[in-house]
């Protein structure tokens, strides 16, 4: 793959070299100032000629849905983990899965052991020629990685650079409307809910926040919050496994204090579990502003960057509402 791997002091980058393309295209691109199991997958195509179009496989519609917006009439993009209801890291593949990976010149998946099973299909079906993104080898992140990237504004800005480079390397014909695309996806991240994110960090950046698990610690470091957390009792929820007792005492403990030393509870509605309802639940009890986020694009038929949008607006106004007392 191509590119070198963003650095954590980076702000919201595009890489040069296609900063020059969209230069020469004359588009001006937004960019940040500094990619359970589930019954059936969501597939989108505008193209009128499916014969013609690159087949995608996305492991998650997160990823599904950029690079649906960059490939546009010229791709079919089948995104595999989708249900609401069903915490992703326990999906099970089928036999329909297999078939479309079989079946795609591209594929993309997370990667971190956050699609497992995608791995064993891709190698099964040993496709000659097909393009992969592995997200985590492409940020240059261990298999033990925390795997939520798309919560860092940074990798998801690097991962659409590389998903855009893939696609013109597959289609190297319509590199100009992959070109205009690009360009299209890059300024709607950015007013949509990356540019809001550095307005979060202006006004609330060093506040202390609590998350149910580490699906917010990439957000957090984008809008500047202290997750306060133990480590450990994050981890061990987004892994299915029960926290130390230490840690759940902490955690207990940092909600009780109410919200002289957490600001927000940020829960993950697609991994609950008995603990993280009681946690919940001392929040709210202890007058701590509580927002949910999900792990896949919900609802499904929304735009990555709606989603994110949505998402993003909560912890503003759970920030502020805060803020406000009331």
């Amino acid at each position: 793959m191509s590119g070198s791997t963003p650095k954590a002091g980076n702000r919201f980058i595009v890489p040069a070299a296609i900063i020059v393309v969209l230069l020469v295209v004359g588009v001006a691109a937004g960019v940040y100032l500094t990619r359970g199991s589930s019954s059936s997958s969501s597939t989108s195509s505008t193209g009128s000629d499916s014969n013609a179009l690159i087949n995608v496989v996305a492991g998650e519609n997160f990823w599904g849905s950029l690079v649906s917006q960059l490939g546009g009439v010229h791709v079919n993009v089948t995104s595999v983990v989708s249900d609401p209801n069903t915490d992703p890291h326990d999906y099970q593949s089928n036999p329909a899965n297999a078939e479309a990976i079989s079946n795609a010149k591209f594929v993309i998946v997370n990667g971190a052991d956050y699609d497992t099973w995608a791995l064993a299909l891709m190698a099964s079906a040993n496709v000659p020629n097909q393009v992969v993104l592995n997200v985590q080898e492409l940020l240059n992140q261990s298999v033990d990685a925390n795997p939520h990237f798309w919560y860092s504004p940074y990798y998801v800005n690097y991962t659409v650079a590389v998903m855009y480079k893939d696609l013109v390397k597959i289609d190297p014909t319509d590199k100009a409307y992959f070109t205009t695309q690009y360009a299209t996806l890059n300024s709607s991240l950015w007013t949509s809910y990356m540019k809001q994110e550095t307005v979060i960090k202006q006004m609330f950046g060093g506040a202390p926040v609590a998350s149910t698990e580490s699906i917010f610690v990439y957000m957090a470091n984008a809008t500047g919050l202290d997750v306060v957390s133990p480590p450990g009792f994050m981890q061990a929820v987004a892994e299915g496994n029960d926290p130390s007792a230490q840690d759940v005492a902490t955690m207990q403990n940092l909600m009780m204090e109410g919200n002289t030393s957490v600001r927000v509870l940020v829960y993950n509605q697609q991994t609950v579990t008995p603990l993280t309802q009681t946690i919940k639940a001392l929040a709210s009890q202890y007058q701590i502003p509580v927002i949910g986020v999900t792990e896949t694009i919900q609802p499904p038929n929304y735009s990555f960057q709606a989603w994110m949008q949505g998402e993003v607006a909560s912890l503003q106004n759970a920030l502020n509402s805060e803020a406000l007392g009331q």
